[in-house]
């Protein structure tokens, strides 16, 4: 293996190399020209083949007993049903991304129960009330979303058990019989704000934005108001669902925008070599590249690393590191990474991602 270049770690570090729109946290990943075939990393599967049939949706519940079937990481076949008969908590309300990405994931859940936050999708699972929660982690233009890495960071008992990469495309819609030209305020979340920048600039530039705790709650608030010079960009499903006019599709930058979302458990999988793995290091940022060149010399490579304030002072941080190994990451890869002293495992893995 190749010697990393430790000049060239500090630069991605300070966010010097980063991925596009990678907002306001560092954001490193390697170039697709120069990664491997990542296969065994990330499986995808055609929506017709993963057979989403929606399960029971709820506001609350306790978790039942699910079967856990994990896949052996050797096993190439449709692989995105890891785990059924599952509660799932995820980002509500009806209609969001996460939403999406949580019945790709768990076609045959028996419970999905949508929140008002992240952190109560978080705390569902680690109060037994589900089994998983699903949460946004990265986007392609926005980078990662920070309040949701934050969550996951201040979580030491939750494992990032899978992770589901969905293709994502933002829709301008308002209430019956309003255009374009009537619109004054576009509501969304932060992430759909972001990138529907340059379309808004173009086609509403005069509009004012209004950030909304989801997508789907944007669309649920203009169905509400009833009020034609307001409009939500909202994920196309959403029109259809709270009787919205689709006013315009595609108001994304790009064609390629790709959110990344995180399933997690209170329980680490056991027993199965996965492809990827993810850690938190807590420290200063001088000694961050020697933590890289540590897992480098592991055998993995590097996937993302994201870098979060710690808190207590001024460059102390927590950074998110995320790897893989196409061979599979082996325990006693885990536990080399893991003995180094700021570091511990937040969850090891498969992708899989939507078509």
């Amino acid at each position: 293996m190749k010697k990393l270049n430790k000049t060239l770690l500090i630069l991605l570090c300070a966010g010097s190399i980063s991925m596009a729109g990678c907002g306001n946290s560092a954001a490193v990943s390697k170039d697709s020209t120069a990664a491997k075939d990542s296969t065994a990393a990330i499986e995808t599967v055609d929506e017709e083949k993963a057979g989403t049939a929606a399960p029971e949706t709820a506001g609350s519940g306790e978790a039942g007993d699910s079967e856990t079937a994990i896949a052996d990481a050797s096993d190439a076949s449709e692989s995105s049903i890891l785990i059924a008969d599952a509660s799932v908590s995820y980002l509500g309300p009806a209609g969001t991304y996460t939403e999406e990405a949580a019945m790709f994931f768990f076609p045959e859940a028996k419970t999905m129960m949508p929140k008002g936050t992240v952190d109560e999708a978080i705390a569902d699972v680690m109060n037994g009330t589900a089994d998983y929660a699903v949460i946004p982690q990265e986007n392609t233009l926005g980078g990662a979303v920070t309040n949701y890495v934050d969550a996951l960071i201040k979580q030491n008992d939750a494992f990032v058990i899978g992770e589901v990469i969905l293709p994502i495309s933002q829709t301008l819609m308002g209430v019956p019989g309003a255009t374009i030209e009537d619109i004054k305020t576009v509501c969304s979340h932060a992430q759909g704000i972001k990138q529907s920048e340059t379309w808004r600039k173009e086609h509403l530039p005069d509009a004012v934005t209004e950030e909304k705790a989801s997508t789907a709650a944007a669309a649920e608030y203009v169905a509400e108001q009833q009020d034609k010079s307001i409009a939500a960009i909202a994920a196309p499903g959403a029109a259809a669902l709270y009787g919205l006019d689709v006013l315009a599709e595609n108001v994304q930058i790009t064609d390629a925008n790709k959110t990344r979302f995180y399933v997690l458990s209170a329980k680490e999988p056991q027993g199965v070599e996965f492809p990827r793995a993810v850690f938190v290091a807590t420290c200063k940022a001088s000694r961050i590249d020697d933590i890289i060149v540590e897992i480098h010399n592991s055998g993995v490579e590097l996937v993302t690393l994201h870098d979060r304030p710690e808190g207590s002072e001024l460059g102390s941080y927590y950074y998110v590191i995320e790897v893989e190994s196409e061979g599979g990451i082996t325990q006693e890869q885990l536990d080399r990474i893991s003995d180094i002293e700021e570091v511990r495992l937040v969850g090891k893995f498969r992708s899989v991602e939507k078509k």
